[in-house]
């Protein structure tokens, strides 16, 4: 199938060889033109801009929108919006707030063009293990993407499915995130209180090796756990600051638009701003662990 790809960023670009690897023919622009030669290296069709990429796409045209959330994603929907035409479909895989995308559903929808909202999860691992992808949008435009969905899925059959009309998506991968945190925390919290437990010399990183077979916790956040502590134990190096990325947040504020009481996803994103506030080794494993599965920034020690 032919996909237009506008942004290669760490996510987008691993989707694009994802994609090529499984036959898809890609055309791709990002505001890096070093990006887009490399990845044209690999086996894409390179396009100068937005609007070069719409004109050498065929129709019914499709573009995946892969860029960050906010103005970012604003302004190449914007464009794409003056661009293509009836029939044609958007795509947003990014971190967008689902209200965001029932507005940019409404406007692309009065001018004939489909809107479909892509919750997209995987992470920097994405590439060999797949995504995992909620998807919101109309029916017939959700078909019309099955292929390129199936491959990007861990498998065909696996991994990914439609969700519910446009905006679904977006707000189904904000509460993925919530639990995220969440279950995040648990695990910082749980091993901050064994590495506080000095007389027994209790190594981390066995224990998260141990767990990592039939306990009742096995997750792939215990694997990425093990894998930050096979590299650094202590974590002496990491500085014990968290960023969230937003949609902590708009779960917690959807939480209490619902009336829905959800304490152990708000308190985890409250945890989050006091690791900017003092030293913890908690903390510190949850910058590891962003580290991990999303290739965030860590800040680290002079």
């Amino acid at each position: 199938m032919e996909l237009g790809m506008i942004g290669l960023g760490k996510m987008g670009r691993n989707m694009v060889s994802r994609l090529l690897a499984g036959g898809h023919h890609l055309i791709v622009h990002d505001i890096n033109p070093a990006v887009v030669e490399a990845t044209a290296a690999a086996g894409a069709i390179a396009a100068e801009s937005a609007v070069d990429l719409v004109g050498k796409l065929s129709t019914p045209r499709a573009v995946w929108v892969m860029v960050p959330s906010g103005s970012p994603t604003e302004a190449v929907i914007t464009l794409l919006a003056e661009t293509l035409a009836s029939g044609d479909i958007v795509i947003d895989g990014g971190n967008s707030n689902y209200k965001e995308s029932i507005r940019r559903g409404e406007l692309l929808a009065a001018r004939g063009i489909h809107f479909v909202d892509v919750g997209t999860s995987g992470g920097i691992w994405g590439l060999t293990e797949g995504y995992s992808l909620m998807v919101g949008g109309a029916p017939e435009a959700v078909a019309h993407l099955q292929p390129i969905l199936e491959t990007l899925a861990p498998a065909p059959d696996q991994g990914w499915g439609h969700v519910g009309p446009t905006g679904a998506g977006h707000f189904v991968k904000m509460v993925h995130n919530g639990i995220e945190y969440g279950m995040m925390q648990a695990f910082a919290e749980g091993f901050d209180i064994m590495q506080a437990k000095h007389e027994f010399g209790l190594d981390l990183h066995q224990i998260a090796e141990i767990w990592r077979t039939g306990s009742v916790v096995r997750s792939w956040l215990l694997d990425l756990t093990a894998l930050a502590l096979q590299a650094d134990p202590t974590l002496a190096d990491i500085k014990p600051w968290v960023a969230d990325s937003g949609e902590g947040r708009w779960t917690v504020l959807e939480a209490i638009d619902q009336d829905v009481p959800a304490p152990v996803i708000t308190l985890s994103l409250m945890m989050r701003f006091v690791s900017r506030e003092n030293d913890s080794y908690a903390a510190k494993l949850l910058a590891a662990l962003r580290n991990q599965f999303g290739g965030h920034a860590v800040l680290r020690k002079d």
